[in-house]
């Protein structure tokens, strides 16, 4: 089983791994779509997935014959699970079952898909496929936190309904979806060479020991940014206000606080990076003095002086030497208005306007929309998933600087 050799990025080899779910029976589609796209494709199959979908359907799909058996006599002749393991270049596990994520966790090489997994030194995607409660118990959360510590790609899983009747997160992506994130997985690496430091999620001014000033930022936005520049090999720095996300593999994160916090962490970092992303809602505002005690409830109001906060934005634009600089504008109205007077007073190199007034999009939700504005020109991005969205920012940003670098 010979590599492909030609700089075609798509003639690269994809080995298929099937899980026993029902989610099987989207393989088919899987297969059709990875080819169409022109990759070569084979299939492995556990035992119990050949009870949802049958090996010569997808012997006539894939043109190769399937692999199930780990000890199977005529394959074991030349060691067939290594060769498998040595031609791929990337190994999608879809779908994966809990009980399948739990065995590759654990490093088990008891059957065909398994051992694979352990013997190659492809990429190893994992595509999630469950009942939402066993997606959404503990040790599954685990085993997944473990697979993203050691490298392991996680796309998905989608939410809507389900085979048992429930509705909610567990379902495998579509097979376009997969089809298209293998893609671009394979992709140039646009932000090569590239160093990126941004912030997310939302800042904390306290008020006294137990109370704070602070907004809705779930920090969903900046850390999708980081996980897709790490993706398209830049050095990544997050420096994150108080959220409950997972740390991008890959990406260096550093926790804070408050308004001044985050400025300090920035500033001790920003001399090493060439880019600069100010994603997180710092809160404007501050309380003057911080009670040392709980305040504590009186018959009369209360009432609190505020005094404004730095502008880590304008700070890190003005800074000497000056990385390429984006801020985002998160508005309620007249978005395209106020993100371009935010661009001219800030000596922006570029903003990403989002319109927040939308309960779908923004804060808290999973997906966005972005009004993109720099110097000479812009460009709308509409609603799609943030990890979607940030790539196709960072796209943006990476022509955009090298535009500059170039003079032009």
């Amino acid at each position: 089983m010979s590599k492909n050799t030609s700089n075609n990025q798509t003639s690269k080899n994809i080995l298929l791994a099937i899980g026993g779910g029902i989610a099987a029976y989207k393989s088919a589609d899987l297969i059709r779509r990875l080819k169409e796209r022109g990759f070569d494709v084979r299939v492995v199959m556990s035992q119990s997935a050949k009870e949802f979908i049958t090996p010569l359907t997808l012997q006539a799909l894939s043109g190769y014959p399937v692999a199930s058996d780990l000890l199977d006599t005529a394959a074991e002749a030349a060691m067939g699970h290594i060769e498998l393991a040595k031609w791929a270049d990337l190994v999608v596990v879809a779908p994966a079952t809990a009980n399948l994520i739990a065995r590759i966790n654990a490093g088990m090489a008891d059957e065909l898909i398994t051992t694979t997994c352990l013997a190659t030194e492809a990429p190893v995607v994992i595509c999630p496929a469950m009942n939402r409660q066993m997606y959404r118990s503990q040790v599954t959360q685990e085993n997944l936190s473990n697979l993203l510590k050691r490298d392991i790609i996680i796309w998905g899983p989608g939410s809507g309904s389900q085979a048992c009747g429930d509705i909610g997160p567990g379902r495998m992506l579509e097979p376009t979806d997969i089809a298209d994130r293998t893609l671009q997985f394979f992709a140039p690496k646009l932000l090569t060479g590239q160093s990126l430091l941004l912030t997310a999620g939302p800042t904390r001014e306290a008020i006294d020991p137990v109370r704070y000033i602070s907004n809705h930022s779930s920090g969903k936005m900046g850390f999708a940014i980081a996980k897709a520049a790490a993706d398209m090999g830049a050095k990544v720095t997050l420096v994150s206000g108080p959220v409950n996300l997972t740390t991008p593999a890959g990406v260096n994160r550093v926790d804070v606080q408050s308004t001044q916090d985050m400025l300090d962490a920035v500033m001790a970092n920003v001399e090493e990076h060439n880019i600069f992303i100010g994603c997180a809602a710092v809160a404007d505002y501050r309380v003057a003095e911080i009670a040392d005690e709980k305040i504590k409830k009186s018959s009369t109001d209360m009432q609190l002086a505020l005094v404004r906060n730095p502008d880590i934005l304008a700070t890190v634009a003005s800074h000497t030497p000056r990385p390429f600089t984006i801020g985002f504008a998160a508005e309620t109205q007249d978005v395209e208005h106020y993100a371009k007077d935010k661009l001219v007073r800030k000596k922006l190199d570029m903003i990403a306007a989002n319109d927040v007034s939308s309960p779908e999009l923004g804060f808290n939700a999973d997906s966005n929309a972005l009004k993109v504005i720099w110097g000479d020109g812009q460009q709308d991005l509409p609603a799609t998933d943030k990890q979607t969205l940030a790539k196709q920012l960072l796209t943006l940003i990476a022509k955009q600087l090298a535009n500059k670098q170039d003079g032009k």
